[in-house]
């Protein structure tokens, strides 16, 4: 896969600026990801963000975007921000969907997946061999399933 170019990733408030891009490990069946730091346009960063590159199982149950907002910056929906930048990015990847999960009692990452306008498509057992449950004792993920159109 080849990483595409990524300085429109802005808008009037925000940018995303790349921290790295991984390559992704077919062994471990990870996918192709950039790695952002979410800045404000003095270039302070607020936060992270990052996007997963095609389509696996791994992917259903960890998404393909993962974000956090440091707390002093919480309450401006920075993390939406990114992530409508991300789909434009994810669009460029040719991507029709995708899906964005959490956990069932992390309401903050609830409500910014509800305000994109995600659709739950349920909360999942993880699989027993899933590393978010092996690693750490996570046992369950809230879906949500976002379609990017044409």
């Amino acid at each position: 896969m080849d990483f595409l170019n990524t300085d429109f990733l802005e808008n009037d408030e925000i940018k995303l600026t790349v921290d790295r891009l991984s390559e992704g490990d077919p062994v471990r069946n990870w996918v192709p990801a950039y790695h952002f730091f979410i800045c404000d346009k003095e270039g302070n960063e607020m936060g992270y963000c990052d996007l997963r590159i095609g389509y696996n199982e791994l992917l259903y149950y960890g998404g393909h975007i993962g974000y956090g907002v440091r707390e002093e910056y919480r309450g401006h929906h920075y993390a939406a921000k990114a992530c409508q930048l991300l789909f434009e990015l994810a669009r460029k990847h040719d991507m029709k969907y995708l899906y964005i999960t959490c956990n069932p009692d992390n309401w903050p990452s609830r409500r910014t997946l509800m305000y994109l306008g995600g659709e739950l498509v349920e909360i999942a057992e993880l699989p027993q061999d899933n590393d978010m449950r092996v690693e750490s004792g996570e046992t369950h993920k809230c879906i949500f399933r976002f379609d990017l159109g044409e």
